[in-house]
This record gives structure tokens, C-alpha cells and sequence, in this order.
């Protein structure tokens, strides 16, 4: 008989346990998630049978932790964010500040310290940026303006938690002391600050080589133990050296060696290793759940899971109409945050370990997880019907869709000819601009649809008809008047929302030619499949007018020696 090995005991029944009960959620149309839980359910010390190693499953779940976060940073873009900063981030500070203020006014009449409370509360403000990128993901939305926003919604969120888990131990000691620590709250930012600056002006230099030189080896082996080094290192380093969190250390890791060539390959390269973790976190977040809580306390898991769907959801969605945003945003955020996730999982987790979070808090956050990612594939099936009944029964919700109306103002004589000749222009970026000023200059009427609020200001700030909103949404070419148009011109890159742009202006207007841009051979053939008339290449484009300058150039000069271009 060989000695005991919790090590190996507690993995072999976690990752076992997780395909079984992953797989089944799978079959039954949820998120794998909820089986991962449940198998921590199974295996933790409130439910009777094996009780695997605790201790070691939680040293396991920091390693996850810090995978997670690592990963979090890899897919961090400022790009992104900032193309959707006017709604993502006032929207998500104020809707964190309502769910939190919710879910603590729930636990201060549970008669909960008000730390505890606070912890409770910022637990249920924050969704998960996993399950949301899946169920995305999964409806083919993450390329679209409004899984954009959600996106760069829940990455407020995500730095919002990042600052709260430096910030909490810290900011527990009130609680305790009762006087605010202003000195120790100083010196922990300074810290962060030091760490920050050490990261961005040294980590971005050092990192990179030192995975160029492994790369150099051409050892696929030596990569991958270059990135998951650098990421668990750093994040250790961050807390022995700085006193910051492990998960801000990996969060930051990611972050610099995004900027790297070889981001996407560290990205690919430690995927199946975060995925391994991230599996043996969740876990251990499910051996933290009582399951005698839903028999105590079947209110409390009630007024949980209502907070998180119902409570901060209906306030998002308020916050979106209210930036003058439509009605299918809306939906599509307040969707995106029914649930709430990993992050909760940690603070709560950390909460417990500073012992301002009772026992039950922990259970009640892991029940209204369960609940509401179980029940959020759900939500997301109900946008399109919801804004289809919404729209149908409310004047004002459709006098808010028919607000960018942009001939709405015309004489009904003038639109008439207005729309005989007119172009529908998709996309107001660079290359948009551009080709609305080469309209503008041929006299031909437009109207230019775009995605991004700024653009289409600055278009109208042009004298520019133009239309706020999602062209692969049918409401926003109507609003375009594509039934009337002479021509479709796409000037976005975003081939994935070409289909159902060109299946609703075909039914619209069958006869519409229609015109757009790709960047390559196989994307230009699998666009005229789809029934473009016209593909344009830019690359194309480019070496024909180059070709043309050299041959105008090289007559001229023949014909006039001097001649100079």
C-alpha cells in the first residue's frame, strides 16, 4: 500500500468530478460552470462521503486565481475600452454602487457588521467576465457594438475589483480599530503605484526579451514555461516584495506581455494550463457552499438572486437608455450582468480570510451563483423577444428608436427625391470619412451608420445625415431607410456582421447592389458567396495605384527628361 497522497487524491477527484457533473451541465445547455460547483459541492466537508484536502484545494485555487487574472490582462485592450469609455465606465461605476448598496442594505438587516456588509454588497456588483464572454461567444454577438460595450463594461468592473482587493485589508481595520488608517492606505498605494510604474517601464522591456530569447530555442516546451513562470513569479513577487495581491501581480503580467508579438502565442500557449486552474478554482469555491443554506435561509437565497438579476440588471439597463443608447443595448448589458462570477468568488474568499464575512455570506454568494448562471443562458434567449414586445406595446420606446430618424425633419417632397439616389455608408472610421467626403463631393446623398456615438456626432456635426446604432440590427438600417436606397457601400471591417446586414437589406430592397471592403483573397471570395456585388481590397487597390504612378511617371519622364515627380 503506498502512503497517502492528498495531493494527487484531491486533483484526480476534483478535475474527475468536474468533467462528469461539466459534461452533463453541457448536455443540458448550461454553463460547464455550474458543474465545476457542484462537483466542489460534493467533494467539500457539508455534504457526507469523500471530503477532499481543503487546505491544499485552496493553495490550488490561489494558483487558479493567478492564472485567471494573468489571463484577464493577456485580453485587456485599451483600445477597446476606450471606444466604449462614455458608456462603459459611468455605467458601471453607478451600477456597481447601486448593486452594492442593495446587497448591503440586505446584509445590515441580517444584522451583518458593516464591513461585512460592504464586502457582501461589492461581491454581487461585479459579473463574470468568463460567462459572459461565453455565452457571447456562443451567439456569435462579441464582434458586435453591443457585445462591445458589454465587454468593456465588465473591464471597468474587473479594474474596479482589482483596486478593491488591494485596497480591502486596508480598509477592513475600522472595523477592528475604529479609526480609518490613513498612513497604512498611503503606504499600500504607493506600493501599487511602485509596482505599477515597475511593471510598465521595466516589466514591458525585460518580458519581452526574455521571451523572445526562449522563443529563439524553437522549444514549444521552454515558451510555455517562460509565460507560466513569468506569470505565477511576478505574482508572487508583487505580494513578498510589494505587500500587493497576487491576482493584481498576474493581472499586470498579462497586461505588459500583451503589448509583446508574442502576445496571442503566450495567450494559446498557457490556455489549457488556465483552463486546468480555473477548473480547480471554481471547485474549491464549491466546498465553501453549504447546502443547508437553501433549506435555513431559502429567503436570503431569494433576495440574493433577486438582487443579481433583477436589481442590478434593471438599473444597467436604466443607466444605458438614459446615455441615450438603444433599447437593444440595454437588453444586451442588463443580460450580460445577471450573474456574478469569479471575482466574486475571490472577494469572498478574501473576505473570509480578513474575518469580516461570516460563513453564511459565503454560502449565499456561491447559491446566487449557481442560480444565476445556471438561469442567465435564459436571459440572453429573451433580448430579441423582449425588445420585439417592447417596441410593439410602447409609443415611447419607438419614438426613442425613430429619434435618429435622420430625414425625419425633411419635407416629405424633399426626402422623396432624397431617397431616390441615396447611399447607405456603413462605417464612419477612417475610411468612411473618407468616402462620405468623396459623396459629398459628387453631390450624392448618404446616410452613414456607425456604431461608435462620437463618429456619428461628428458626422452630423458635418451636416451629414447619420444614423446611431448596430447595422446588423434591422431596426437601424429602417431607420436608414434601406428600402429606398440606390446602394449599400460597407466600409467597416467587421465581416462577421455582414451577413445579417445583407440578409435584411435584401429583404428590404431585393435589388439593392451592394458593395464592401475585404482584406484578403479567402475573405473577399466568402463575401461575394454571400452575395456582395462588389469586393474591394485594399492591399488590391493600393498596388494598382501605385502600378498606375509608376507607369504615368515613367511616360512623363520619357517624354520629358527633366521632368520631376
Amino acid at each position: 500500500m503506498h502512503a497517502p497522497m492528498p495531493l494527487i487524491v484531491t486533483m484526480a477527484a476534483a478535475f474527475g468530478l468536474a468533467l462528469l457533473l461539466g459534461f452533463a451541465a453541457a448536455r443540458l445547455k448550461l454553463p460547464a460552470l455550474v458543474g465545476y460547483l457542484l462537483a466542489g459541492v460534493l467533494i467539500g466537508p457539508f455534504t457526507p462521503g469523500f471530503v477532499a484536502d481543503t487546505g491544499l484545494a485552496q493553495q490550488l485555487a490561489e494558483i487558479g486565481v493567478m492564472l485567471l487574472m494573468f489571463g484577464v490582462g493577456l485580453h485587456f485592450s485599451v483600445d477597446d475600452l476606450l471606444a466604449v469609455r462614455r458608456i462603459a465606465v459611468p455605467g458601471a461605476v453607478v451600477q456597481m454602487a447601486v448593486a452594492t448598496a442593495m446587497g448591503a442594505g440586505l446584509a445590515l438587516a441580517w444584522g451583518w457588521s458593516p464591513a461585512g456588509a460592504l464586502v457582501f454588497g461589492i461581491a454581487l456588483s461585479v459579473a463574470s467576465t468568463v460567462v459572459l464572454l461565453r455565452a457571447l461567444e456562443a451567439r456569435g454577438q462579441l464582434a458586435t457594438a453591443n457585445g462591445q460595450i458589454a465587454v468593456g463594461w465588465l473591464v471597468v468592473e474587473d479594474l474596479a475589483m482589482v483596486l478593491v482587493l488591494v485596497l480591502l485589508p486596508v480598509l477592513v481595520a475600522p472595523a477592528a480599530g475604529g479609526q480609518v488608517p490613513w498612513l497604512l492606505i498611503g503606504k499600500t498605494l504607493l506600493a501599487v503605484a511602485a509596482f505599477v510604474a515597475l511593471m510598465l517601464l521595466g516589466g514591458r522591456r525585460v518580458l519581452p526579451w526574455l521571451l523572445w530569447q526562449v522563443a529563439g530555442t524553437g522549444s514549444r516546451e521552454l515558451f510555455t514555461l517562460a509565460v507560466v513562470a513569468a506569470a505565477l513569479g511576478i505574482a508572487y513577487g508583487a505580494a513578498a516584495l510589494f505587500g500587493v495581491s497576487v491576482a493584481l501581480g498576474a493581472f499586470f503580467a498579462g497586461l505588459v506581455l500583451r503589448e509583446s508579438e508574442f502576445s496571442h502565442r503566450a495567450a494559446e500557449e498557457s490556455l489549457p494550463l488556465r483552463d486546468a486552474f480555473a477548473v480547480l478554482f471554481f471547485v474549491s469555491v464549491g466546498m465553501l457552499f453549504d447546502p443547508r443554506v437553501l433549506v435555513d435561509w431559502p429567503l436570503q437565497v431569494a433576495a440574493v438572486t433577486a438582487v443579481i438579476m433583477l436589481g442590478k440588471s434593471l438599473a444597467a439597463a436604466a443607466l444605458v437608455l438614459a446615455l441615450r443608447h438603444p433599447l437593444s443595448t440595454a437588453l444586451t448589458v442588463s443580460a450580460s450582468l445577471a450573474q456574478i462570477g469569479e471575482f466574486s468568488f475571490i472577494l469572498a474568499a478574501l473576505g473570509g480570510q480578513l474575518g469580516v464575512l461570516p460563513a453564511e455570506g459565503q454560502s449565499l454568494i456561491v447559491a446566487g451563483a449557481l442560480l444565476s448562471i445556471a438561469l442567465n443562458p435564459l436571459l440572453f434567449a429573451a433580448v430579441e423577444p423582449l425588445q420585439r414586445w417592447v417596441l410593439r406595446r410602447s409609443a415611447s420606446a419607438r419614438r426613442l428608436q425613430a429619434r435618429a430618424d435622420p430625414l425625419a425633419e425633411l419635407p416629405a417632397d424633399t426626402a422623396e427625391r432624397y431617397l431616390a439616389r441615396q447611399v447607405v455608408l456603413v462605417g464612419c472610421g477612417e475610411v468612411g470619412r473618407a468616402v462620405a467626403r468623396a459623396l459629398a463631393a459628387q453631390q450624392l446623398p448618404f446616410v452613414a451608420v456607425d456604431a461608435n456615438r462620437e463618429r456619428v456626432e461628428q458626422m452630423r456635426a458635418q451636416g451629414w445625415a447619420a444614423v446611431y446604432g448596430d447595422a446588423a440590427q434591422p431596426e437601424v438600417l429602417v431607420q436608414a431607410h434601406i428600402a429606398e436606397a440606390g446602394l449599400l457601400l460597407v466600409a467597416t471591417a467587421d465581416s462577421a456582421a455582414l451577413q445579417p446586414m445583407l440578409q435584411t437589406a435584401r429583404t428590404l430592397n431585393p435589388s439593392i447592389p451592394v458593395v464592401a471592403r475585404a482584406h484578403g483573397d479567402e475573405e473577399a471570395a466568402r463575401l461575394r458567396e454571400a452575395g456582395v456585388d462588389r469586393v474591394l481590397q485594399p492591399k488590391a487597390a493600393l498596388a494598382g495605384a501605385m502600378a498606375g504612378a509608376a507607369v504615368e511617371l515613367r511616360t512623363a519622364a520619357a517624354g520629358a527628361p527633366s521632368a520631376r515627380a
